[in-house]
């Protein structure tokens, strides 16, 4: 329940504006300011409680406690290192960012890449700190983290072996804003060892919000060099990559100086005039900061004596930096895949750069609910989480000679929080998304998710290709105008986890998550219904009723305990004293806190409706019903609730084997009716709110 209440909470809070860069979420409710001044105050240098400088922080398995990688390890300030420590000079360049012994090549070239754009850059590493000026021992760095900025804080305690940084560093060694924002982002994800292994393009997107796009090197579409050009001037973050066929290979150096399995940044592309042609060239950087490239236009290549002296000139880097020219054709050739993040709306405050219009989803897979596996599994396929996309607005780069006009899309399913999960065992999801044009008979209407006939009846017009078990899954879809249905999911059924669903459209494009109307109009019995076996009921109630001719909760669960337990046809385990009190408080006018004859006969005669819905969803006849169909029975019996009430649901009435049980169903219908019936009675406007005091919800869900 706290869980729930705190969903609703930061709800509400984002759509304040909490979670924009301006107004970034302090992670654990660390406020930078008011630590700082509170440590300048006190003379004392700030230490983190909540990453405190010990071993748990630098991991858990090969950077354990017990690891030989982890024996002498000291953590050490700046200022302990060298006599006059800096946090950036001259601004921050991708020299500053050197390996060290922790496998985040792939994070250290997403920070390289950062530091092309100083206004991406500066809203991850605020100005606002140094080694001098109001120096506490305390810093902060910003990320975006699944829909919303967060702000961590650290103190600037750095693991060190003999005197030197154990991990990233700065080639200069005085040079620390590298340094402090790898902790940073290690503490963001529980350890260092947390960030071991992984895709550039998972720090591209925490660094800006963006999207990123990944291009197999062996099958490149036409224009990607244009691709490529177009996306650095837009300020976009670019990796690359050589795939490795075995661990074996993974950091191997090839006889070109090019290292496997290691990720590398995308800093330039140019064109020069060479021999009377025109050659195009691509600029590297490999993290590691000294393995480069010795093919053609590498450093000493012969080919910069064939162009023009003042074109060498500028385009010559022979710093030992890392950083290296080749042809984009031997890219091609060497590389196996590129990276890249396109940038969000609000990344880039330009009005020149073109920018994407954004609708975002964060939501969750439930077992029992709404994790209903892939199109392998079409009985619960149709229960996972869906959504909407209507686009109407073409492209304006639209060739007339190239078919129909079409709306471009981008589309990102990421799964959250995997990597702090992975000190429990617990790996990526495998993930994946399809998408489904919408029959104009179906279009317009999102209040109703469509059901496991649609999905027996159509095939996707897209999908994300092969699911697999990576943070984000991301692609480009071009798609006539209409409406689509997008539908995430894991490979598996049954699979517990949160995701962030983003859609970047070209054109603006109206997308909603689709979920019923939260309603509840459940089955009153007629007048009829009651009177027409009225003996019996007579009969049964003089059975149980003693002289105050009422029926108590402990007189209510014994006889329909003894009822309902002879049936073979259905799964009972009895109703307990709480359901039993549940239906005495549905129905109870008097407020006795017992039933009167009317009032126990409706409600037989409900449960006798339950019954019949329960038997109808029972497709297999095994005497239960599966939990993912637990959204039909409940609209059969007339509640529709949204997505975050169906998982409530699953979370609440279905046991370990996600069957539901008759007694379990019926106690959910009743506490349901209760619900809505207690809401509609305080909504005294009708308008969909209730205000109460805190007496007053007391005294309601006490009930």
């Amino acid at each position: 329940m706290a869980a729930l209440a705190a969903t609703v909470s930061k709800q509400r809070a984002a759509a304040g504006g909490l979670g924009s860069n301006r107004q970034a979420v302090k992670y654990l409710g660390q406020d930078f300011e008011a630590l700082r001044r509170q440590s300048l105050h006190s003379g004392v240098l700030f230490k983190d409680p909540e990453f405190p400088a010990c071993l748990s922080a630098l991991g858990y398995k090969d950077l354990g406690p017990y690891s030989p990688q982890t024996q002498g390890v000291i953590w050490k300030r700046p200022t302990e290192l060298c006599p006059s420590p800096q946090f950036i000079v001259g601004g921050a360049t991708r020299t500053d960012i050197c390996q060290g012994g922790l496998g985040d090549c792939w994070l250290l070239a997403a920070i390289a890449s950062l530091t092309l754009n100083e206004e991406l850059l500066y809203r991850v590493v605020p100005r606002d700190q140094s080694f001098q000026k109001n120096y506490a021992g305390i810093f902060h760095f910003q990320f975006w983290q699944y829909g919303e900025w967060v702000e961590v804080v650290i103190d600037d305690r750095l693991p060190t072996k003999n005197g030197r940084l154990l991990f990233l560093h700065s080639e200069e060694g005085t040079e620390f804003w590298s340094a402090l924002l790898e902790k940073a982002y290690a503490k963001l994800n529980g350890s260092y060892e947390a960030l071991t292994g992984g895709s550039t393009m998972e720090g591209f997107e925490d660094f800006t919000g963006g999207i990123s796009e990944f291009y197999d090197l062996k099958k490149p579409p036409a224009g990607l060099y244009q691709i490529t050009q177009k996306a650095l001037r837009a300020g976009s973050l670019l990796g690359c990559s050589i795939d490795v066929s075995r661990a074996a290979e993974t950091e191997a150096v090839t006889s070109w100086k090019l290292v496997k399995g290691h990720a590398y940044s995308v800093t330039g592309v140019e064109e020069v005039e060479f021999r009377g042609r025109a050659e195009r060239l691509i600029r590297l950087r490999n993290p590691w900061g000294e393995v480069e490239w010795t093919g053609a236009w590498s450093d000493d290549a012969p080919e910069w004596n064939f162009i023009d002296p003042r074109r060498k000139e500028e385009l010559d880097r022979k710093a030992e930096d890392g950083e290296f020219w080749m042809s984009f054709s031997d890219f091609l050739r060497q590389f196996s895949r590129l990276e890249i993040c396109n940038l969000s709306p609000d990344s880039l405050t330009s009005e020149e750069v073109h920018k994407w219009n954004l609708a975002l989803f964060n939501c969750r897979w439930t077992r029992g609910s709404t994790a209903g596996g892939c199109q392998n599994y079409p009985a619960t396929y149709w229960t996972n989480p869906q959504f909407r996309i209507h686009l109407d607005e073409v492209d304006d780069d639209q060739e007339e000679s190239v078919g129909e006009p079409c709306c471009t899309v981008l589309l990102g399913l990421m799964q959250k929080n995997r990597r702090r999960q992975k000190r429990l065992g617990q790996g990526m999801l495998s993930i994946g998304y399809a998408i489904y044009q919408v029959p104009k008979e179906l279009e317009r209407r999102p209040d109703a998710p469509l059901g496991r006939d649609f999905f027996r009846s159509h095939q996707p017009s897209a999908r994300s290709g092969a699911y697999v078990n990576l943070r984000e899954v991301s692609g480009r879809a071009r798609l006539p105008p209409g409406e689509y249905l997008v539908v995430p999911s894991t490979f598996e059924p049954f699979k517990d986890g949160e995701f962030c669903l983003r859609v970047f459209s070209e054109k603006k494009a109206e997308a909603v998550e689709i979920g019923d109307v939260v309603a509840g109009n459940p089955h009153e019995p007629h007048p009829w219904e009651v009177d027409q076996d009225g003996g019996q009921f007579q009969s049964l109630f003089e059975q149980l009723a003693e002289k105050d001719s009422e029926i108590s909760a402990g007189e209510l669960k014994k006889v329909l305990n003894e009822v309902f337990s002879k049936r073979t046809d259905i799964k009972f385990d009895g109703f307990d004293i709480n359901t039993c009190r549940d239906m005495i408080s549905l129905l109870d006018g008097s407020g006795t806190g017992t039933l009167e004859l009317e009032e126990f006969k409706t409600l037989w005669l409900k449960i006798w409706k339950y019954l019949e819905i329960y038997r109808e969803v029972d497709y297999n006849h095994s005497g239960t019903i599966d939990a993912h169909d637990m959204r039909t029975a409940l609209k059969k019996a007339g509640f529709s609730l949204d997505p975050q009430g169906q998982q409530t649901i699953a979370l609440r009435y279905a046991g370990s084997t996600l069957r539901v049980g008759f007694d379990s169903f019926v106690a959910c219908a009743v506490r349901l009716e209760s619900l809505f019936k207690m809401f509609s009675l305080l909504d005294k406007d009708q308008n969909g709110n209730v205000h109460l005091s805190l007496a007053e919800w007391l005294c309601c869900v006490l009930v």
